[in-house]
């Protein structure tokens, strides 16, 4: 399910495209103003930024350039959702990275069919990550280690999946909480320690001295075989 962040700060606006995303199946997050949106970005790790220009309190080209610069977010589409229509403003949005320029009005139909021409093409997820020894399955949702079957939990093959499927990208307990628990929860972040030190106890040789589930002190976890 691809998941989409909406920088708008027109309530209505973004209520109505919240409502027909869902209703077409994409998972949908976002806010209504520029501050702290980076930051919401590089949480949720979204698959497409819908971003208004003329925002209450930043400028859109401005986070369009910052995206465009994140190692970890540089390669997210963008489309701009904006009431400036020159040509002017659609090259300059272009030229800083955007992969479409939606103008305001627009009909709601039209933009779900650019946001799904964004995604055609995009590679399917590998159906079996393997590495360390460890094999995880995302279609029949079965893991094994050296051969063997591992029993995990749906809540631990999802942060398991999560992590392998971005080996070497360190995650914050935050953004492991918002990737698999989702935005609405009601948990602390202590919960991801928990999760972690029970799927080290499962497919860890040496749990104690993990090769393949990290810690980054101050910071959190990653996956990587070493």
């Amino acid at each position: 399910m691809k998941k989409i962040l909406i920088v708008e700060d027109d309530s209505d606006l973004y209520s109505l495209v919240q409502y027909n995303l869902e209703k077409e199946g994409f998972t949908v997050c976002g806010t209504q103003t520029g501050k702290g949106a980076m930051d919401l970005c590089r949480r949720q790790r979204p698959d497409l930024v819908l971003l208004d220009i003329m925002l209450p309190d930043s400028d859109g080209l401005d986070l369009c350039k910052r995206i465009r610069g994140d190692e970890q977010l540089m390669n997210v589409p963008i489309i701009f959702l904006t009431a400036r229509a020159s040509e002017t403003d659609r090259i300059v949005g272009l030229e800083l990275g955007a992969n479409d320029y939606i103008v305001k009005p627009f009909f709601v139909r039209e933009l779900i069919a650019r946001i799904r021409l964004q995604f055609r093409g995009q590679n399917a997820p590998t159906r079996v990550l393997s590495a360390g020894g460890i094999e995880l399955d995302r279609d029949s949702r079965q893991v094994r280690w050296n051969g063997s079957p591992v029993a995990l939990t749906a809540t631990e093959f999802r942060l398991l999946e999560h992590l392998m499927g971005r080996s070497g990208v360190v995650f914050s307990r935050d953004q492991l909480l918002d990737a698999v628990w989702g935005h609405d929860r009601a948990i602390t972040d202590r919960a991801v320690d928990v999760y972690i030190l029970r799927l080290r106890q499962k497919i860890e040789p040496d749990p104690v001295n993990p090769a393949l589930l990290h810690s980054v002190r101050g910071f959190g976890y990653t996956f990587e075989a070493r």
